[in-house]
Order: structure tokens, then sequence, then C-alpha cells
């Protein structure tokens, strides 16, 4: 009986996705309408497909097991910084700038940004292929939580939940391209907002409450500490300071988040957007996570396969038809970021790599067939490689799937902010965080290959410990590197044409000025006119731009 229910559910689930994506399709007829939905998207829909692509299945089941089982209930932490930092700053500070700059270059992609705001068409092929070769493993990564989570509840094979999921996505995003997955998005995070709280409360009413919850993990120790998985910090802060850092500050160079901000309608609805995603991600990932705190409480194994804690926790406290609501909303947050990820892979594949250097000119029917074409392919092989690392435990692609948003987040962060606000950034410099960001994650998927070969000394060495030894420390430090990287070889290196930068830069007024002498009073130790630059921006309005005034 409780089979039939999830059945119906996800069916009826289903049919409304592919609607939607029919009910759109007329305004995917063109590049621009199907790649960006013709930069009309609201910032309530915005903001709920930039909250919905952030947090995916692998936040649910994967990352809220296994943070939650390392930190405990300072799991939180990750999901405030994931609203402060990966939503209410990101739109502060990324928002607006995105918005007009890719108005004024007319770039539909990060690499196309990149191209066109240094005039380097290499520099966009570099950037199409990183993001072709580490997106995959990171949509791949998507179906990770499904298998445990569909097995519990179907008792069906796991290729098989990732079949069903794939060609559904397939459907309505090849049909009604980004506004059918904006859409979508927008049902699929209301459906995250309301179950988490709901799962949230129930999981705890079964453990007596959230007082008598915390009593009875706070008697669990962590080592020779007691009280760690209940403490403000937890037994790790090194360990959390680093995933706030890659979750929260990394969200701001992946393509598929950065892109959300060139669709938006008009630069007055940042600040709305602003607002309704960080509430979103507050509620979300922070209950996500603290969710994740109390995993000790139900499991009992001391090595757990993370995988399997948030699923335990659900199967020993819910009722069937929580389940149900569960399923939807992993299938939710499963879709909407395997939705983004792979129209930001196929239209970088298609307008950069493909447009941009190989043939310039395709037509524009030529071009709709290729991003619908790789879309497809691109929503095959992760499905490939996600039933191929269940069926093999392939270590090889296990760790593919850690370094992903580091080695993306490593190579564009950087680059992408200080060319938004640096007029003097330089190519070189780009060009340095790229290679950095590859490398570094390169070199850390080998060592990790390898830990087993290497010498003792090396393994105990504090390099290895802080560094080497976890895909999350070596995202967040490459990341960290590219802020010194950018400047230190901006200033050694040509300098692009100022005078045709200006233009660009020109919706911007006194801000971008102080700025630049901000950048470089620090990077000249001269702090008191940095400190001065920096309160002067307080005091300088923005100035209106024509969408702006066009608008009023």
């Amino acid at each position: 009986m409780e089979v039939i229910l999830y059945i119906g559910i996800l069916l009826a689930y289903f049919a409304v996705m592919i609607f939607i994506g029919v009910k759109n399709s007329r305004r995917a007829k063109s590049v621009n309408g199907f790649v960006l939905g013709g930069r009309s998207v609201g910032p309530w829909l915005t903001a709920f497909a930039y909250g919905t692509s952030y947090f995916s299945a692998v936040i649910f089941i994967g990352y809220a097991g296994q943070f939650g089982w390392n930190f405990g209930v300072a799991a939180t932490w990750i999901g405030i910084g994931n609203a402060l930092i990966g939503s209410l700053l990101a739109w502060a500070v990324l928002g607006r700038r995105t918005r007009v700059m890719t108005q004024q270059l007319d770039s539909a992609t990060m690499p196309d940004y990149f191209g066109k705001r240094f005039k380097d068409d290499k520099l966009k092929i570099a950037a199409s292929v990183i993001i072709f070769i580490f997106l995959i493993p990171y949509t791949a990564s998507l179906y990770k939580g499904l298998g445990t989570l569909f097995a519990m509840a179907f008792d069906i094979p796991y290729w098989v939940c990732i079949v069903i999921m794939a060609a559904v996505t397939a459907v309505y995003v090849l049909v009604g391209g980004y506004m059918a997955t904006v859409w979508n998005d927008f049902i699929q995070g209301l459906i995250m907002l309301f179950g988490i709280v709901i799962i949230v409360a129930a999981v705890l009413m079964s453990k007596g409450g959230l007082s008598e919850a915390l009593a009875q993990l706070s008697q669990i120790p962590a080592g020779d500490l007691n009280g760690a998985y209940v403490s403000f910090f937890g037994p790790d802060l090194y360990g959390l300071i680093m995933v706030v850092l890659l979750t929260s500050l990394g969200t701001w160079g992946l393509p598929q988040m950065v892109q959300k901000f060139y669709s938006i309608k008009s630069e007055n609805s940042v600040k709305t957007g602003m607002i309704v995603s960080t509430v979103f991600a507050l509620v979300v990932a922070g209950g996500c996570y603290f969710l994740g705190g109390f995993g000790r409480l139900f499991v009992t194994d001391s090595s757990p396969a993370y995988d399997t804690i948030i699923p335990t926790m659900l199967q020993q406290s819910l009722p069937a038809i929580l389940i149900a609501l569960v399923l939807i909303l992993v299938v939710s947050a499963s879709m909407s970021t395997l939705s983004s990820l792979v129209m930001s892979s196929s239209s970088t594949l298609t307008l950069d790599l493909i447009k941009g250097g190989i043939k310039k000119d395709l037509s524009h029917k030529s071009q709709m067939v290729l991003i619908r074409a790789f879309i497809a392919a691109f929503i095959v092989i992760s499905a490939v490689i996600a039933i191929i690392y269940e069926e093999f435990q392939l270590a090889f692609i296990a760790q593919m799937m850690g370094v992903s948003w580091g080695a993306l987040a490593g190579a564009f962060l950087a680059p992408y902010l200080f060319s938004l606000y640096w007029k003097k950034t330089t190519k070189a410099s780009c060009w340095a965080c790229f290679i950095f960001g590859v490398a570094a994650s390169v070199a850390a998927l080998v060592i990790s290959l390898s830990a087993s070969s290497l010498p003792q000394s090396f393994l105990d060495s504090f390099i290895y410990k802080y560094l080497f030894s976890s895909s999350i420390y070596v995202g967040s430090w490459t990341m960290i590197a590219g802020f010194a990287i950018v400047p230190i070889v901006s200033l050694f290196t040509k300098k692009p044409d100022q005078g045709q930068l200006g233009e660009l830069f020109k919706p911007f007024g006194q801000m971008n000025e102080a700025v630049e002498t901000a950048v470089e009073g620090y990077l000249t130790k001269q702090q008191p006119v940095a400190a001065r630059a920096l309160r002067k921006t307080e005091e300088e309005p923005l100035q209106e731009t024509e969408c702006e005034t066009k608008e009023k």
C-alpha cells in the first residue's frame, strides 16, 4: 500500500514538471530565450532558481549526513554560512554588477564573459574546457543520495531510479528551456521549504523534542571530549571553517550559479531576489545541516556510509506519508540542480567552445540543435558515470566528484570577482588562476589516489593533514589563493586598455574609482589610503544605468 502511495505521488509530480516544460516551449525558440529566458526572469523565480541549484540531494542526503556526523549540531553553521555568504553577500556583491556588465558585453555564459571582458577567445575556450571537464562528475554526484532512499521506499535497483529522474529532467529541459527550469525550480523550492521544516520537526519529536534530543546527543563522546556534538563549534573547528568557506564562498565561482544573475529581469529586482534567496537558504540549508547533527542518535555504527545516515534517520522516525514527502523533496533538489548544471554545460560547450572557436559562423538553428543535443548527452553521461560508480565503487570517480567544486571555484572565483570591480585586472592573471586552480585540484586528486603508497612521514605532516587530506581543504585553500594570485599577477603584467573599459564601468560611477583605489592601496601597503577609499563607497550612490532609467 505504501509503495502505491509513493508511486502515485511521484507520477503526479513528474506530470506537473513535464506540463510546465510544454507550457514554456514557446519561449524556448531562440538561443537567448532557451538559455537565459530572454533576460526577463522576475526576482522570485530567479531567487528560487538560485536556491534550488545551490542545494541538491548531495546536500540533503550526503553532506547533511557527513558533516552532521562529524560536527554535530555545529554543522548548522554551514547552513548559516550558505545563507549569509553564499546567498546574501553573493547577491549583494555579484548581482547588479553581473547583470549590467554581461548585458553590456552581450554575454550569455561565464566563459563568454571572460572572453569579451579580456578580448581573448582562447581564454573563453579554456574556461569552457574546464567547465566541461569538472561539471560532469559534479553532475553525476547528484544521483548519489537517491539510490539508498529509493531502495528504502521501493526496493528497486539504483539504476532504475537514475534513469527515471534523468528522463523526466531531460524532457522538460529540452522542451521548455530555461523558463521551464525556473518555473519548475519555483515549485521544487516550495516543496523543499515546507518539506524540510516538517521533516526536522517530525524527526525531533520522535526523540522527545529538541531539548531531549540535545540531552541525548550530549551524552555521546567525541574521542576524549564530552558534549562536543552539542557544542557551539563542534569537535573540529578547522574542518568546520573549511566546509563553510568552500560551500558558501565557493558558489561565487560556479558558472551555473553566477548565470542566474544574467537572466534576472532588471537591476531593481536584485534586492528582492537577494532577500528571498537568503531566507530560502537559511531554512533549507540550515534545516538540512541541523537535522544531520542528530544522526548519531539513530545510527549505532561507529563508521557508517555517510549516504545512509539521513535515510536511516527518516526510516526510523517518519510515517509513510512523510517518507513520500522526503522522496519528492530529494527528487526536487536533484532535478533542479541537474537541470541547472546541464543548461550551463551545454550552452557553454555550444556557444563558447564550438561557435566561439571551432565554427564561428554556426547558424541559429544549428546552435539550438547542438544545445539540446549536449543537454541530452550531459544527462546520459552523468547518469552512466553515477551507475558505474555505484556498481564498481571506483575510487577515481568518487574523488573526481569531490574535487569538482573546488576546481571550478579555484579557477573562476577570484578572476571573475576582480574583473567585475577592478579595471586593471589582467588577462594574464586570469590564465594564472585558471592554471593554478586546475593544477592544484589535479595534484590533490593524484595524492588522494596514491595515499596508500606515500611515505608515512608525509601523511603525518602538517601540509598533508591540513591541505591534502580532504578535497574540502584543497578546494578552500585553492580558492583563497586566487585572491592573492589575481592582484599580484595583474601588478606585473600588461594592463588592459583603460579607455575601452571606461564605458563598461561607467554605470558604477564613483564607487568603481573608490574600489580601484582601495585595491591598489592594500597591494602597495598604503592601508590609510585604502580605508579612506572604502569609506567613500558608502557615501557615493551608484549611477543609474540605461536599463534603470527606462524602467522608471
